[in-house]
């Protein structure tokens, strides 16, 4: 991986002190996914990117006489080790702490992890004062668990398995999603273990799906992305069926909703919303209304859209205050 330009971060200032040096780096969730699949010959599975408005943050404080990297919440496992391959590629001594919140619920298809890692890799790159680009925070992640496309800041057609770009598509005015949550929780990894079998003629209609989808968002279509998305989650449920979906499919209906938006290895489904209808809270109210017969969880998510601020700026880094540096035996 070709290293992009760096600034060193952590210097040593006067007899015996080094400066440590504190970096933040911010990724955004994505609600479920527009379109999920596979493609035909050699095009693999494949997932489209919904870009939301919750962030996961990553702090990480660079201490150059530490042993490897400690990491908060300590569940956060996979965020440490991608941590640790970032310092090694950067040449980083020592370890450090990492520190990760987030307003992404864990388990629920909203790309908790993947944005835990992207967040991840950012802020110990801005730790020694470096920008990775959306290819390298990918090289980073490939080798710890399939990936949503979260470190582009747009829609993009995403080889989550193998961690890999496979077509930008660009932006879409904001939407709202009012979304049912069966309850419960979903392992990516172990999801993404299970075979899945797609025949020639499902391969061949995701990719009409995808080019179909492709041009709407280019020309700001909102009922053919609603409709593209309604289809995913439809032909998703001949292989993981999914309570309450036609429940929610004849709610779609009442409100005149753009469609539905799954989460393929998640707890949600939500319906599809223009953010600004004007309707949109009587709108919202009835479908809670409706969801309670269905029990689980009623939340109302926005999605990241044209001329948001995707991903707020962190702070630069900043030395923390200087300690004497002394070896460890």
């Amino acid at each position: 991986m070709s290293g992009p330009t760096t600034t060193h971060a952590a210097s040593t200032e006067g007899l015996g002190h080094t400066v440590q040096r504190t970096g933040e780096g911010r990724a955004f969730g994505t609600f479920g996914e527009l379109l999920q699949g596979a493609l035909p010959g050699d095009g693999g599975d494949f997932l489209v990117t919904f870009p939301l408005a919750r962030w996961s943050t990553a702090v990480f404080r660079h201490r150059p006489g530490a042993r490897g990297v400690t990491v908060h919440p300590a569940h956060k496992g996979k965020s440490r080790a991608v941590a640790e391959q970032v310092l090694a590629a950067l040449g980083m001594p020592g370890g450090g702490e990492l520190e990760i919140s987030a307003d992404l619920p864990e388990g629920k298809g909203l790309a908790s992890s993947s944005a835990d890692l992207v967040a991840t890799v950012r802020a110990v790159g801005a730790a020694r004062g470096v920008r990775f680009r959306p290819a390298e925070i990918e090289a980073f992640l490939r080798g710890i668990e399939p990936a949503d496309g979260v470190m582009y800041d747009e829609i993009v057609a995403f080889h989550h398995r193998e961690v890999r770009l496979a077509r930008r598509l660009g932006t879409l005015p904001p939407l709202a999603v009012v979304a049912h949550d069966e309850g419960g929780q979903v392992d990516t990894v172990t999801h993404n273990r299970r075979p899945r079998t797609f025949d020639a003629a499902s391969r061949h209609e995701y990719a009409a799906l995808l080019d179909r989808l492709t041009t709407a968002v280019a020309d700001g279509d909102l009922r053919t992305v609603g409709a593209v998305a309604t289809r995913s989650a439809e032909l998703n449920a001949r292989l993981r069926p999914r309570g309450g979906f036609a429940e929610l499919h004849a709610l779609c209906r009442e409100v005149d909703g753009l469609g539905l938006v799954l989460a393929h290895s998640g707890t949600m489904l939500g319906i599809l919303l223009e953010a600004a209808d004007p309707a949109l809270d009587s709108k919202t109210q009835h479908v809670r209304a409706a969801c309670t017969a269905l029990g689980g969880e009623v939340s109302v998510h926005r999605s990241l859209g044209t001329g948001d601020v995707w991903n707020p700026a962190p702070a630069a880094a900043v030395p923390a205050i200087a300690r004497p540096h002394r070896p460890e035996y």
